[in-house]
Order: structure tokens, then sequence, then C-alpha cells
């Protein structure tokens, strides 16, 4: 039986008929088409699928569907102003921290919510605020960098 689903994503209010078990990552690529949410492990072990969810970071293929009604979700799609890219993305772009480009969705929403909370942290900081997010390309240094970049352009 499908169920009414309310929620607002990247600032559109959106309605979606669900199975009960629908997790957040599935509604979002199956029936929104917001692929910039990746599908990696399926068990939040490599963040890839990570959103924010009323500003917060969480892995989306951990929580049904449902427990978003009423939420506002912020997909990496909904991250740029229009044209304007977000300064974690340009500074991604600027510092080569884009390999494959599977994790970085995740990779920059995470760091995004992260910032919001600690907008002056240490190096060490950001490597433990982003150690839930799997890397396979590109050592993280990178991605600590633009990360770090980023910070230094807020201060």
């Amino acid at each position: 039986m499908k169920m009414k689903l309310k929620l607002k994503v990247n600032g559109a209010e959106l309605e979606a008929f669900i199975e009960p078990h629908t997790t957040l990552q599935d509604l979002l690529r199956e029936d929104l088409d917001f692929t910039g949410t990746k599908e990696g492990c399926s068990s939040g072990m490599c963040g890839a699928c990570t959103v924010l969810v009323d500003g917060k970071a969480v892995k989306s293929c951990l929580i049904i569907a449902l427990q978003c009604q009423g939420k506002e979700i912020t997909t990496i799609e909904g991250l740029a102003r229009g044209e304007q890219l977000h300064p974690l993305q340009t500074s991604f772009i600027e510092h080569g921290a884009i390999q494959c480009g599977f994790c970085t969705p995740g990779m920059v929403l995470t760091a995004k919510s992260w910032l919001d909370e600690n907008p002056n942290p240490s190096e060490e900081d950001v490597r433990l605020g982003i150690s839930g997010n799997l890397c396979r390309c590109t050592g993280y240094v990178k991605i600590v960098d633009a990360i770090m970049a980023t910070v230094a352009k807020n201060k």
C-alpha cells in the first residue's frame, strides 16, 4: 500500500506516493531523479548517499523516506544557487578534490553541515568531520585542502 509523503527538496514542495519501506535514497534517486545522491554501500558506511535533512548531514540509505515528512532536504543539486556554485563546490574543483566524483556529493554535503556548526576548524577537526565518508581515489589530502581553503575564505 503506497502512502503520501510531502517534503521540500532543494526548495521545492514535493509530494510522492511511496511504499512504507522506501528509503530516502531510493525516493531521491529513483522517484525524484536527484541522481547526485549516490548509492554506495546501502549500509551507512561509505557516505556517498549523504544529503542534508533540515541542515544536518544524514546517510539517506539509512532513513525511511516517511521519516522526512514535512522536512527540508538538500541534495548536491540544490546546494548551488542557479549557476553560482556553493563555495565548497568551487573549492573542491579548484583544489582537484574530485577524481572519479562518486564520493564528492556526500563529501561536500557532509562538509557543509559540519562547517555550519564548526566554522573555524583545524585540519585535524576537518579530517574527523569527514571521517564517515569514504573516498577511494584522492587519499583525502585534496579534499581536506579544499575544505580548509573554504574555511580560510570565510574568515
